[in-house]
């Protein structure tokens, strides 16, 4: 497992809950909940990115088409 990767989303996951708590406190709820969501699309698209090359590894060995 890539390191780095896991140090990424470890930070999108900081960020993400101090941009929401920081929002939260302020009183703006909704807007907390919209940065919750996208830090965790982009956490998604990292993880997304991995499983197609995990499918493409997987693929090639087997050497399925």
């Amino acid at each position: 497992m890539q390191l780095d990767l896991l140090f990424q989303i470890a930070g999108v996951g900081v960020l993400t809950t101090v941009i929401a708590a920081i929002l939260t406190r302020s009183g703006r709820d909704e807007l907390a909940t919209l940065s919750t969501v996208a830090g965790l699309a982009i956490v998604l698209l990292m993880v997304l990115d991995l499983l197609s090359e995990l499918f493409t590894n997987v693929r090639t060995i087997f050497q399925l088409y």
